[in-house]
């Protein structure tokens, strides 16, 4: 039997003080009703935020539902489009992208309602949804992707819906991009600590599951957790790792799950497939449970991040939680985790010379590890841990209902 955590579970980690603030802030919400809409229940960060999220806002008292919308393939592929302009890719954009695109935002305002005191929309793929609804509560947009390049057309058309929201939520100034005037917070995400891929495994455990995928924990282990994405850059690992294979004994592990909002997945895990058939000692790992995560990032010496560009990377916080130090790139929400030389290093994500080179100092040195891992411990406990996530979507949600 799975037991739901409650918040209190969380008291010896972030203290009472917290914990007490925390349900007296749910407390002066729990007349009201809040609605969650993303596009998918399984793969990927936005889904494991609400995930873990929810559960624990209905427990402190504040009614909060979850909706994943409904699309076919054709949607998926558009928003995936979408997806890649907004990180500066361009695409053919045509007005059958718009209407697959809004249709299926349409098609589900017309079995979904919403009688909620307040809505909030992740990311683009439901961003039409406000047109579709007679608006009589405040909308906020929540997204979790970087804007700090998107290409001009999509962009504007984008903003077309964006600007009937009455707040948007980034996880970085540097995504609030410029010509868009709506009123806007930052909310970074978080990671749960006591959930199955981040509560404390013993020794014995790790080797258990690491066994089961045929990594031997008696030789150094480099890691990247994401999906296979073109953006997270598999193939860069892949050559980063070959230059360090030619200097040190190592494995690579590269574990990733198939979100169903993104239908390239599986093109970008064919292509790595084939490109790690050629080097040795690289373990390709599709859909790992939460534990076999947990053990891998346990067990690395070195976790990468190697992102062409990233949202946050919440795996980053999941490895440094575990005291692995993380070597990633400069983009996106990695840097806010990673402090340059105290618990990582973060190299430009071109540069599979210097990535390499960072792995390869931190794998020769234990203690400059230890140390890292240590620190990146303690940032995350500060600063990435859910109860700080909700204090904040408390906060806003007060500005609004309170």
């Amino acid at each position: 039997m799975i037991m739901r955590r409650r918040l209190v579970d969380y008291r010896d980690i972030v203290g009472e003080s917290k914990i007490s603030e925390i349900y007296r802030k749910g407390s002066k919400l729990s007349k009201f009703h809040i609605l969650q809409i993303n596009s998918t229940y399984y793969g990927g960060g936005v889904a494991e935020i609400l995930r873990n999220t929810v559960p624990i806002f209905n427990e402190i008292g504040v009614d909060v539902g979850w909706r994943a919308m409904i699309g076919t393939p054709d949607f998926f592929e558009v928003t995936k489009k979408f997806h890649n302009a907004l990180h500066g890719e361009k695409i053919n954009f045509t007005e059958r992208k718009k209407e697959v695109f809004e249709g299926t935002s349409e098609e589900f305002s017309s079995f979904t309602h919403v009688n909620h005191d307040l809505v909030i929309v992740h990311d683009p793929q439901p961003l039409p949804l406000i047109t579709f609804y007679r608006k009589h509560q405040p909308w906020i947009w929540r997204c979790h992707i970087d804007l700090s390049d998107p290409v001009d057309d999509v962009w504007d058309y984008l903003k077309s819906f964006i600007l009937a929201y009455d707040r948007n939520v980034y996880q970085m100034e540097e995504f609030a991009v410029g010509g868009c005037s709506n009123d806007y917070s930052i909310i970074q995400p978080s990671i749960d600590p006591l959930t199955t891929k981040n509560q404390e495994l013993d020794e014995a455990t790790v080797d258990k599951y690491l066994s089961r995928i045929n990594v031997d924990t008696s030789r150094p282990i480099i890691s990247q957790i994401s999906r296979f994405d073109k953006w997270k850059d598999p193939s860069g690992v892949l050559e980063v790792y070959k230059q360090i294979k030619k200097e040190m004994d190592c494995q690579l592990v590269m574990a990733g799950s198939m979100a169903t909002d993104d239908p390239e997945g599986q093109e970008v895990y064919d292509r790595v497939s084939k490109e790690a058939e050629k080097l040795e000692d690289v373990h390709l790992i599709v859909d790992a449970s939460d534990i076999t995560v947990n053990a891998i990032q346990n067990a690395s010496d070195v976790v990468i991040q190697k992102s062409l560009k990233e949202g946050f990377a919440l795996t980053v916080a999941e490895s440094l939680w575990k005291e692995t130090p993380v070597v990633g790139s400069n983009v996106g929400g990695i840097p806010t985790q990673v402090v340059d030389g105290k618990t990582g290093y973060l190299v430009d994500p071109t540069d599979y010379d210097e990535a390499a080179k960072k792995v390869m100092d931190l794998l020769s040195d234990e203690t400059l590890r230890k140390k890292m891992g240590q620190r990146g411990k303690e940032r995350v406990r500060k600063k990435f841990l859910i109860t700080r996530q909700i204090d904040d979507w408390l906060n806003l949600w007060m500005d609004f209902l309170a």
